[in-house]
């Protein structure tokens, strides 16, 4: 089970890294990953690879 936590916090981790890289700030909150931007919605549904960070995209 340790194993299986521990992938789970470096996906998040990686979700986390991936949004700032888009300046999208975001933090890890237990087991989900909250995101906050102005404009998030928006640029959300333009934009393909900010949707995918989140689907494995990295």
């Amino acid at each position: 089970m340790a194993l299986l936590e521990a992938r789970a916090e470096r996906r998040r981790a990686r979700i986390v890294a991936g949004l700032a890289d888009m300046g999208v700030p975001a933090v890890v909150e237990g087991e989900d990953v909250r995101a906050s931007a102005p404009g998030l919605a928006r640029r959300w549904w333009r934009n393909l690879a900010l949707r995918d960070v989140g689907r494995g995209g990295l």
